[in-house]
């Protein structure tokens, strides 16, 4: 049996060829492709991918609001995988080690940034998905460095929505500091994460959906929020603090007239559509509006040991790799309830 598992990790580790989803151009859908298969470079491992996250960011970039992909891409920012390779001087993972890779691949390590625990604004930073083929094919290759070991416990489908919705969200939710009245505008993979969390710091949470989502609103309640409406909906009580998740620039002014004096309305996506004017009156009284820029590696750690004590649940709805078109779509159209995951092994041969 151990010759044969050898055996069978040869062959892999010696393949040539993968299945993957490529974006050729913004605009256009994904295609199915016979691609080369990465090779490891020095600090770099090769993953066997199991499972890849969808996230918004996946639709800003084949859309074209991201304006700085490289072109053709692999997309996928929330792989889970086993490392099956390294290349020279990367010893930090055995083979055979489930790791999960996020949307920050690298950064310069020596700027300003870098140098004060912020990499996540690293002018040189490069990101998966985005700059670095990402997790919608058969095999990746990650800086180990940027890598992080999977907590037991976790299934690869239900981990891969920790890696962005977990991590961007939980670092949304530290900048709203102790906020005991806590806002989710739009809840989709992040919001789902992020509520179990706020629960059981403790928080009361106010969950905002689309018009007419009866069935977010309802799954938001079931997860712990003590209230949920419409995002045009003014709450029963103020709020203390708010995150958006939803990429809609008109919820800012929402958010800061339900937040009360003192309080901080978080951006959490990496693109949103303009903020319309609004009258001064509703940031006087000390509020704050910020954003959230990527993740640190720090917030990866963190989180990772936190959602086991919760413990976080993610709840997904799981598209074979050849589908990835239709997540997208079922993701853009709010179809999905918690977060879409691509099964990436279990379509292996068979793309």
């Amino acid at each position: 049996m151990e010759l044969l598992k050898e055996w069978l990790q040869n062959i892999e580790i010696g393949v040539k060829k993968m299945r993957a989803m490529i974006l050729e151009a913004p605009g256009r859908p994904l295609r199915k492709v016979d691609a080369p298969a990465p090779e490891p470079g020095p600090g770099q491992v090769l993953i066997r991918v199991r499972a890849c996250g969808l996230c918004r960011t996946d639709l800003h970039i084949m859309d074209g609001e991201l304006k700085e992909p490289k072109l053709p891409l692999i997309p996928g920012h929330q792989i889970v995988g086993t490392v099956i390779a390294a290349g020279a001087g990367a010893d930090r993972f055995a083979q055979g080690t489930r790791v999960g890779v996020p949307w920050l691949g690298s950064t310069c390590n020596n700027c300003r940034y870098c140098l004060s625990g912020r990499e996540n604004l690293c002018d040189k930073a490069r990101f998966t998905g985005y700059q670095i083929d990402g997790g919608f094919a058969e095999y990746a290759v990650a800086d180990q460095q940027f890598c992080f070991p999977i907590p037991e416990g976790y299934p690869d489908l239900q981990a891969a929505p920790l890696l962005c919705a977990g991590l961007i969200g939980y670092r949304s939710l530290v900048m709203t500091g102790d906020a005991g009245r806590l806002g989710l505008y739009g809840f989709g993979a992040a919001a789902h994460i992020v509520i179990q969390v706020a629960c059981y710091q403790g928080r009361r949470v106010y969950a905002f959906t689309r018009s007419g989502d009866s069935e977010a609103q309802q799954f938001a309640l079931s997860l712990g929020a003590v209230w949920a409406g419409e995002s045009s909906t003014t709450p029963p009580e103020e709020l203390e603090a708010a995150i958006i998740f939803a990429p809609a620039g008109e919820l800012v002014p929402a958010a800061l007239r339900a937040v009360a004096k003192g309080g901080v309305v978080v951006c959490g996506g990496i693109h949103m559509s303009d903020i319309p004017s609004f009258p001064y009156e509703i940031l006087w009284g000390e509020r704050s509006v910020r954003s959230v820029a990527n993740l640190t590696r720090r917030d990866g750690e963190e989180f990772l040991a936190l959602a086991p004590r919760v413990p976080v649940r993610t709840e997904v709805q799981a598209f074979p790799l050849s589908a990835a078109n239709e997540a997208l779509n079922a993701l853009r159209q709010g179809k999905v309830r918690g977060a879409a995951v691509l099964t990436v092994a279990a379509t292996f041969g068979a793309l």
